[in-house]
């Protein structure tokens, strides 16, 4: 019993104290395949939730501010074809997108 209490009590206390930080990137984007790359990109141990809403092209991400900056999580979702407010994804990367996803030809930003 008292294992399980001091067990209880670690995982507890150990949500507590890690730094979160939420935020909100804007990322280009069109679809529902897009929305899947885009969280995917995100799906480190450094990051506890994102979810990117297409209406939006709205980003929210909750990350341990200690481990990993906000600047490294655009970068992350650059490098896998989607524009963010700061960094624009490679055209090589961007053109192996499928046509749907392809948000360049759709809005300009």
């Amino acid at each position: 019993m008292k294992i399980k209490l001091f067990l209880v009590l670690t995982i507890l206390f150990s949500t507590l104290v890690i730094p979160k930080e939420k935020k909100e990137i804007k990322v280009f984007g069109n679809c529902g395949m897009c929305k899947k790359k885009i969280e995917k990109s995100l799906k480190i141990k450094e990051v506890y939730n994102s979810k990117w809403d297409k209406k939006s092209k709205m980003l929210s991400v909750v990350y341990n501010e200690k481990s990993i900056s906000l600047d490294s999580l655009e970068k992350r979702i650059a490098a896998v074809g989607y524009d963010t407010e700061h960094y624009k994804a490679k055209d090589e990367v961007y053109n192996e997108l499928p046509g749907c996803c392809l948000y360049r030809t759709v809005e300009e930003h």
